[in-house]
C-alpha cells in the first residue's frame, strides 16, 4: 500500500490565514478621532440638555392649554349657532304679537252690525302701521318705486305704456310693492313702465 506525499497533504489542506476586516482601519482611526470629554464639558451638556427638555416641557403644557382652550371656543360656538337658530326669530314674533291682537281685535267687532266703517278703517290702518314698524325694527325696507327710473336689480316690468305725462323707462304704476331685507332683495316690485309714445309715419 502506498503512502501519501506528506508534501501533497500540505498542498491540499492550506493553512487558514485571517485578512483583517475591511472596516477595521477606518474603524480605528474614527476611534483615535474620539476624545474624552471633560467634567466640565460634560456638565455643560448635561445643562444644556435639561434646559432643552424644560423648554419642550413648557411648550407641550402651553400647547395643551391652547388645545383646550380652543376645543372650549368650538363648544361654545356651535351652542351659539344652534340657539341663533332656536331663537332667532324670537325677537320678531314678540314683534309681531300686538299686530295678531290688532287684528283679533278688529275682526271681532265686525261682528257688531252697528260697526262703523270709519273706526274700522282706522283700525285696519293702525294695525298696518304697527306690521310696518315691526318690519322696519328688523330690517326691511318697503320698494314703492313710483315716478323713479326703472331699476331691474329692485323692480320687475309687468308691462310698458306709451305715455307722454313721464319719462321713458320711468315707473308710472307700482302693481305690488317690493321688499328688501337688509339691503338684500326679498321680492322686486312688480311695476307698470312709462315707454315712449311712438312717433307718427311719413
Amino acid at each position: 500500500m502506498t503512502q501519501a506525499d506528506p508534501s501533497l497533504e500540505s498542498r491540499a489542506q492550506p493553512e487558514a490565514i485571517e485578512a483583517p476586516h475591511p472596516f477595521a482601519e477606518t474603524a480605528a482611526a474614527a476611534a483615535e478621532n474620539i476624545l474624552p470629554l471633560s467634567r466640565e464639558e460634560f456638565d455643560a451638556l448635561q445643562q444644556d440638555l435639561d434646559q432643552a427638555l424644560a423648554k419642550a416641557d413648557e411648550h407641550w403644557k402651553l400647547y395643551l392649554g391652547a388645545h383646550a382652550e380652543m376645543e372650549n371656543l368650538r363648544k361654545r360656538a356651535e351652542r351659539e349657532v344652534q340657539n341663533a337658530h332656536k331663537f332667532a326669530l324670537e325677537r320678531f314674533f314678540g314683534e309681531l304679537l300686538p299686530v295678531r291682537d290688532s287684528l283679533e281685535l278688529g275682526l271681532a267687532a265686525t261682528s257688531n252690525d252697528a260697526v262703523e266703517v270709519a273706526k274700522l278703517r282706522e283700525g285696519v290702518e293702525l294695525t298696518l302701521r304697527q306690521l310696518a314698524a315691526a318690519m322696519e325694527k328688523f330690517g326691511a325696507r318697503e320698494i314703492h318705486p313710483l315716478g323713479v327710473k326703472f331699476n331691474p336689480n329692485e323692480h320687475e316690468a309687468m308691462a310698458m305704456a306709451p305715455t307722454d305725462q313721464a319719462e321713458p323707462n320711468t315707473v308710472i304704476q307700482v302693481l305690488q310693492k317690493g321688499y328688501s331685507l337688509n339691503d338684500r332683495l326679498i321680492r322686486p316690485a312688480k311695476v307698470l313702465v312709462a315707454q315712449a309714445i311712438p312717433k307718427p309715419a311719413g
